[in-house]
């Protein structure tokens, strides 16, 4: 009995210390686990730490990429400024009329259309971007969406309405998202330049005449103002509004049929926007109206049509479009 009981406790006591042996060992082993994936986290988080920056936008901090690649823009103003900047976004929303801007023509292929207004998260996910671009008014709502796919920055548009150069603002804010300040100065030197040529060659012919813009659109007759795009290029040219289009708040103005009299100036461009038919409609039962033939502009054959997906285009390659089209009428038209 007693070498039995000496051989169980002999059983009991190496099993102890089997068990207390791998007790140790695991525990060595958990430890040392534990400090690598510490180790490899903190060095990830330093890692993403130094490949992006901290920029200041319209809904608060973000970290973004030094060196986007993809981006994706969610409006057209993204778009055009993107491109100009030698970004070509993996992605972006398209104009009123389901395309491109016109005055892009040739710099688009590739990029996949995303649609009008609200896109569609699914397909955004799937694009796979490292940031994503917009206006805070256009969409707000799906803000916390987009910032799970891709840090996302957004400009208050709206919010800037009211300055004189809120599109040149906006360029200069993409060009600090996207790390491509140097870009952007070169561009607005290009822009400088091809404005001081047309002052040039503009002289003192209109010193003393106003140029008046006018848009029909969607059952209304409108008008951006001197705090607009157009407006800035126009007055940057050191042409003259009228008086009832030098200053809003909003950055446009309504007329109706019975006011159109104080849209009138010595020259005036018309945009009509030609995917909606009620625009064509109206401008075409307005021409054959008295009221219409008592403008001066109507009366001097200075009435002269562009395009609306131009001249409201808010961005640096459309104003060099709408550079152009002040050439060809103020310049080179007798």
């Amino acid at each position: 009995m007693g070498v039995l009981k000496s051989q169980t406790n002999l059983k009991m006591f190496l099993r102890r210390l089997i068990y207390l042996l791998f007790l140790g060992v695991f525990t060595c082993l958990f430890v040392l686990a534990c400090s690598r994936n510490f180790d490899q986290s903190a060095t990830s988080s330093k890692h993403l730490l130094e490949e992006c920056r901290v920029v200041q936008h319209a809904m608060g901090e973000t970290c973004v990429p030094k060196t986007p690649q993809r981006l994706v823009a969610l409006n057209a103003a993204t778009l055009g400024n993107a491109i100009a900047l030698g970004i070509k976004p993996v992605g972006s929303t398209l104009e009123y009329d389901n395309k491109f801007p016109t005055y892009l023509k040739g710099k688009t292929a590739g990029i996949e259309p995303l649609g009008n207004a609200q896109p569609s998260i699914e397909r955004i996910t799937l694009l796979q971007p490292d940031i994503i671009m917009s206006w805070k008014h256009n969409h707000e709502s799906i803000y916390p969406q987009l910032s799970n796919i891709a840090p996302t920055a957004f400009y208050d548009w709206l919010g800037n309405n009211a300055k004189q150069d809120n599109w040149k603002e906006y360029f200069n804010f993409m060009a600090e998202v996207l790390n491509r300040k140097e870009v952007g100065q070169q561009v607005w030197q290009h822009y400088n330049q091809r404005i001081e040529k047309l002052k040039t060659a503009l002289g003192d012919r209109y010193k003393n005449k106003t140029i008046s813009f006018v848009i029909f659109c969607c059952g209304g007759i409108h008008s951006e103002t001197e705090n607009s795009f157009v407006g800035s290029v126009l007055r940057d040219a050191g042409l003259q509004r009228p008086e009832s289009q030098s200053f809003n708040p909003k950055g446009y103005i309504n007329f109706s049929e019975e006011t159109l009299e104080i849209a009138d100036g010595d020259v005036m461009f018309v945009a009509v926007y030609g995917a909606n038919e009620t625009g064509k409609r109206d401008l075409s039962i307005l021409q054959k109206k008295p009221l219409w033939k008592t403008l001066k502009a109507v009366q001097q054959n200075r009435v002269y049509y562009v395009d609306p997906t131009i001249w409201r285009a808010r961005t640096p390659l459309a104003a060099d479009a709408v550079i152009d089209n002040l050439f060809e009428y103020l310049v080179n038209t007798p």
